[in-house]
């Protein structure tokens, strides 16, 4: 099991422009579309997990979930921190986070406390596939450098403690019919959720559709949702599937080195 250190960010997010990435209104409202899902989502991780964690007998889990708790909880406080910003931009965005936060909160009270386990534990898995692409695919090159920072060390935190719900899960429930439940109700939720946020935004800037998909041509794309939700959704579903089997954990070590920036410090 790797080691997992909350860290704090000590970034100035004010002035970050609207279009803060590749200078681009299409690009940055997909972005902005999960960023505004992560502090609510954060916190639901949270208590997910928070939820069985005095029944973990492993002391090393048990410190593992630990280090989850203080890094989910830092990137929710700074997220609320960049929606802030998105409001000082002019965007209008609470009406939505108020409408989300309230799904997510009826959700938590339907459904069973091994579902919600079950649910952080996929959107963690789709989470780490995102982190991955930030460092791989060179999402990140184009972004003002103030949220290229932000999401670094948010994806390096979301791949050291990528297995921690899940290896919560294995030992709470291993059924795999529970696993591919939350898998179900991850993907609904982020999916859907991200998919009305970035449309929100962009009819806030006047974008119809098509203008939309026409702008987005003009910069690097990346196929976000076929290699997040397909992909992830078909390694998810293997029996044998544990978010260890793909070693990330250079990844963020790398970028970062080869950018010759510091990692935030321990906390």
């Amino acid at each position: 099991m790797s080691t997992i250190t909350p860290r704090n960010l000590a970034v100035d997010l004010q002035g970050v422009p609207r279009a803060w990435l590749a200078d681009n209104a299409v690009a940055t409202a997909i972005a902005n579309g999960v960023n505004m899902l992560f502090p609510a989502g954060e916190r639901f991780f949270v208590r997910s997990v928070k939820y069985f964690s005095d029944d973990l007998a492993d002391p090393v889990l048990r410190a593992q979930v630990k280090g989850f708790f203080g890094q989910e909880g830092r990137h929710a406080r700074e997220h609320d921190r960049f929606n802030d910003v998105m409001r000082q931009q002019g965007f209008e965005i609470d009406k939505f986070l108020t409408f989300f936060e309230r799904s997510m909160k009826a959700m938590e009270t339907a459904v069973h406390p091994k579902l919600r386990l079950a649910t952080t534990a996929a959107a963690e898995h789709f989470t780490a596939i995102m982190a991955e692409g930030a460092f791989t695919r060179g999402n990140l090159d184009d972004a003002d450098p103030r949220m290229r920072m932000l999401l670094a060390w948010h994806a390096a935190e979301e791949i050291e403690h990528k297995a921690v719900a899940f290896d919560v899960l294995q030992q709470v429930d291993p059924s795999y019919a529970l696993r591919v439940a939350g898998l179900a109700l991850a993907t609904s939720f982020l999916a859907g959720y991200w998919l009305i946020a970035a449309r929100m935004l962009l009819v806030q800037q006047g974008y119809t559709w098509r203008r939309a998909v026409a702008e987005l041509k003009s910069v690097k794309s990346d196929p976000i949702f076929k290699r997040v939700f397909v992909a992830g959704i078909r390694s998810y579903l293997r029996r044998d599937f544990h978010p260890n089997d793909h070693d990330q954990s250079t990844l963020a070590e790398t970028w970062f080195a080869e950018r010759g920036l510091a990692m935030p410090e321990a906390a």
